[in-house]
């Protein structure tokens, strides 16, 4: 899967569209983690503010445009040019991203969907219902990506990813 949430232009389109339509995809200028040197993706100063702990947030630097790290093996979650900022003690949420082996780790902070949660549905259901129900929600305007999720934007990509994992254990399973 890409860095970006969105399938890659020339596929074929497919639910998570509909959510980065709302929230398309984009680099953080050439800007790289200053722990890791991973391009990060810009995240807007309401996303920290939402998601630090009360200390973290007194450090915020006043400015409207951060960069985010989502390399997994990497402790910084925020950063500027050359300054790691906020690690993941900051924050007063789990960072799905950098927990990939986390199964209670969200990865749709909106509706509250993890690993664990997708798998229960396809145990019990044989199928998962999580893309339709969320682009449900992003229809009626209950989408807050930008405020609820540490990357401050659309998580369809982590929640379909999160999906092919579920199904693709399930099956190994049945086996």
């Amino acid at each position: 899967m890409s860095q970006a949430c969105c399938p890659n232009p020339e596929s074929t389109p497919t639910a998570v569209e509909s959510c980065c339509e709302l929230h398309p995809p984009i680099a953080c200028g050439p800007t790289t983690c200053p722990a890791c040197g991973a391009l990060g993706r810009p995240v807007k100063r309401l996303t920290l503010g939402a998601l630090l702990t009360p200390a973290a947030r007194a450090r915020i630097p006043r400015q409207e445009e951060f960069c985010f790290c989502r390399t997994a093996t990497c402790d910084v979650v925020y950063f500027r040019p050359g300054e790691a900022l906020f690690r993941q003690a900051d924050l007063s949420v789990d960072v799905g991203l950098k927990e990939p082996h986390q199964p209670s780790a969200p990865v749709c902070y909106c509706f509250g969907w993890t690993p664990q949660k997708i798998r229960a549905e396809i145990e019990a259901t044989d199928k998962s219902t999580v893309i339709e129900q969320i682009k449900a929600q992003v229809k009626a305007g209950n989408c807050y990506c930008e405020v609820t999720n540490p990357q401050g934007s659309c998580c369809l990509g982590n929640v379909a990813k999160a999906v092919q994992e579920a199904i693709a254990s399930f099956s190994k399973k049945d086996q």
